[in-house]
């Protein structure tokens, strides 16, 4: 199976000025684009690995397929769960299971602001399949602090490269306007999809 990368699902200049064109062109064309290049390298040498018994390599090529796997992921949920439309809170069964999980939405968006400002990689809200509930979660690099079983739910990017040619250090500031964007309508379908399979 060989992985793409699709278009943004907006135009690059769509949010601005909470995210500028400049930043999402390059990482969408650039940085989304090396992830999925990375990975369909790594399943490549994986592939060439088992049909010439030579495992040497294969370690590595694992590694860069959780790697580059979860980064193209990752990506992909993060561009579309923004929109030029977003901006609002959730509303229906995700907003009702938040209030339930954390107790009301400013309680669960002061977590999840916390867990943007404290990652050195992304906020997730996933879908904690073990427990049956939502949570947010701290990941770094894509893949370490990720919760085996959980299904993200909304995704924010926190590596420099998001914000910094925009916000410059204020991470804080980006994380505010990415509530100007943040568009809980695919969340919501992929939190009914969930609770589908795990209810």
């Amino acid at each position: 199976m060989s992985y793409e990368l699709d278009p943004l699902p907006y135009d690059y200049d769509a949010l601005e000025p909470h995210i500028s064109e400049q930043v999402l062109t390059w990482h969408h064309d650039t940085h989304h684009q090396g992830y999925v290049n990375g990975w369909n390298s790594a399943e490549e040498t994986l592939a060439e690995n088992r049909e010439n018994g030579d495992f040497s390599s294969s370690g590595n090529a694992m590694r860069n397929v959780t790697h580059n796997g979860c980064g193209h992921i990752l990506h992909d949920l993060f561009w579309q769960n923004m929109s030029p439309e977003g901006g609002s809170e959730p509303e229906g069964d995700l907003a009702d299971r938040i209030a339930e999980d954390f107790g009301s939405y400013d309680a669960w968006k002061g977590e999840f602001e916390a867990a943007a400002n404290d990652a050195s990689g992304w906020a997730l809200l996933v879908y904690d399949s073990f427990s049956n509930q939502l949570r947010n979660v701290v990941v770094d690099k894509h893949d370490q602090g990720a919760l085996w079983g959980s299904h993200p739910i909304v995704a924010l990017d926190v590596w420099e490269h998001s914000y910094y040619y925009d916000y410059g250090p204020d991470r804080g500031d980006f994380i505010s306007n990415f509530f100007e964007v943040v568009d809980f309508e695919e969340p919501s379908a992929r939190y009914e999809q969930a609770v589908e399979l795990f209810e």
